[in-house]
């Protein structure tokens, strides 16, 4: 085989990199800040485009941060690509964070404090995977706790990627400026 391993890696090994990568996290993380960072587009689209795919990763809706985030950056004239990108900051190492301070705000929110009427049986709720049965326990509460948050995580994200983006994109233009009017002198000479 041509990208063969000359020492093939064994099953544990294979378990363990993928929850946790051998070179770890960061380098995931530098490559989607790079890409995002890339993209050829406005500040704001770009920036706009990101916090749409956060905003859809506060919701409760699992299998549908990808549509929730295109129909956001469609309406806030963001990037499509960077709302796919900006869905990754729900990932299965935030969820459980973003799970219970969604279910805490929402629950304060709605003035139910009291831990004791809090409990749900998700078990029974999700055997029967019902809407209407799932709303009122779980679903309201989560979404209710998510406005919030989605909008604070919005505002300081957007603003963070805006002026990272800003300052690469006149970096860029000017490194690709002096490299013409480098290329520009060489060829007059």
């Amino acid at each position: 085989m041509l990208f063969r391993r000359r020492q093939p890696i064994s099953r544990l090994t294979k378990l363990r990199e993928l929850f946790w990568p051998r070179r770890g996290f960061i380098r995931s993380f530098q490559y989607l800040s790079k890409r995002v960072l890339r993209l050829s587009a406005t500040p704001h689209a770009i920036a706009a485009g990101v916090i749409a795919g956060v905003v859809s990763s506060w919701t409760p809706f699992i299998g549908l941060h990808f549509l929730i985030a295109f129909a956001i950056a469609y309406v806030i004239a963001g990037n499509m690509v960077a709302a796919a990108i900006g869905t990754a900051f729900g990932n299965p190492l935030t969820f459980p964070f973003i799970w219970a301070s969604t279910w805490e705000v929402g629950h304060r929110l709605l003035g139910n404090g009291d831990p004791v009427s809090r409990s749900v049986d998700l078990e029974h709720k999700f055997s029967f995977a019902r809407l209407d049965s799932m709303w009122q326990p779980i679903l309201k509460p989560m979404l209710v706790g998510a406005l919030p948050l989605a909008l604070i995580s919005g505002v300081v994200i957007y603003a963070v990627i805006y002026i990272a983006v800003s300052k690469f994109q006149a970096r860029r233009r000017d490194r690709l400026a002096e490299r013409a009017r480098s290329r520009l002198a060489q060829a007059l000479q």
